[in-house]
């Protein structure tokens, strides 16, 4: 179940990233994130309101460290931002989960988070460089001058792999729907000082024409990205870390090749291509893992009883 709950947050979250070019488009990316986190904020606050959770009570006396998953994810969706409309939705989430993978293997490697220790070996080397092949041909077409997009969806990687784990934490401590309300509370105040910020550089606040009728369906990437938050801390802690990077890789992938296709006909055999090797690659680092914790779990006294 958790495979599946994994693989729908991942394809929320290729919708959530095309929906999400709409309002940058209209908007800018200082007053699109700030929008992004207050429509996120407002679903899982009515949530909440419907369970009549307390999130503060529910918190109250936990480290202060476990309420940085939504700073660290404002930096995802602000990232995303810069990103799109300047390179195809498939190159941005190659790039993300490129980060993504090569952040769950060095989390894996010493255990961060409270994760089981993943030895990184020459198998998973040879994994990994089958993913970055793949990689290669889902960036196929894309402009090598466009450095900026490229480099901010790399880093979309570290930080969706890192968000997602301290609100795990938080999530084992609270619930999956209070470690998501904080993820957006605190990511909102976030979005409100970086647009703040922008503001009084770019010297004083934007004019902006409010765009509510005609394109109603920009406004909603908050309330799927929060759906996609949820599931995703339903699931961190039931799968390994390179696991749930190869799951979010499946759902993301299919959905971004599928958007591309179908809204920007920008579809190629060699995307195909590149998203079945970069997908065979990280199932090799998924089964070796799973062979070493079948080992690992065996130890010495089921291997000699084997023998005997």
């Amino acid at each position: 179940m958790y495979y599946c709950l994994s693989g729908l947050a991942a394809l929320l979250i290729a919708v959530m990233l095309a929906i999400n070019g709409g309002i940058t488009e209209a908007y800018g990316p200082e007053l699109a994130t700030l929008l992004i986190h207050a429509v996120g904020f407002a679903a899982v606050s009515a949530a909440l309101a419907i369970k009549r959770a307390r999130p503060v009570k529910a918190a109250a006396g936990l480290p202060k460290w476990l309420f940085c998953g939504g700073v660290i994810g404002y930096f995802t969706t602000f990232f995303n931002t810069l990103a799109v409309g300047r390179i195809s939705v498939t190159a941005i989430l190659a790039l993300s989960l490129l980060g993504q993978a090569t952040t769950s293997l060095v989390i894996d490697q010493w255990g961060l988070f409270g994760m089981p220790v993943r030895r990184f070996s020459a198998p998973k080397l040879a994994g990994l460089a089958l993913t970055c092949v793949g990689l290669v041909f889902l960036l196929g077409g894309t402009d090598s001058g466009q450095f900026m997009p490229m480099f901010v969806s790399l880093l979309t990687g570290v930080t969706v792999v890192t968000s997602r784990q301290v609100n795990a934490q938080l999530a084992g401590r609270t619930d999956f729907t209070v470690s998501t309300w904080y993820n957006y509370a605190t990511g909102l105040v976030t979005a409100a000082l970086g647009f703040a910020v922008a503001s009084l550089a770019g010297g004083g606040l934007p004019s902006v024409a409010w765009d509510l009728a005609g394109r109603w369906w920009i406004y909603l990437g908050g309330a799927i990205g929060a759906a996609a938050v949820f599931l995703q801390n339903v699931c961190v802690e039931r799968m390994s870390s390179l696991i749930m990077t190869l799951m979010m890789f499946a759902g993301q992938v299919l959905g971004g090749v599928a958007i591309d296709a179908a809204f920007y006909g920008d579809f190629s055999a060699g995307t195909l291509i590149g998203g079945v090797c970069a997908l065979f690659g990280m199932a090799m680092n998924v089964l070796l893992d799973a062979r070493a914790d079948k080992k690992a779990n065996q130890g010495p006294t089921a291997r000699e009883g084997i023998r005997k």
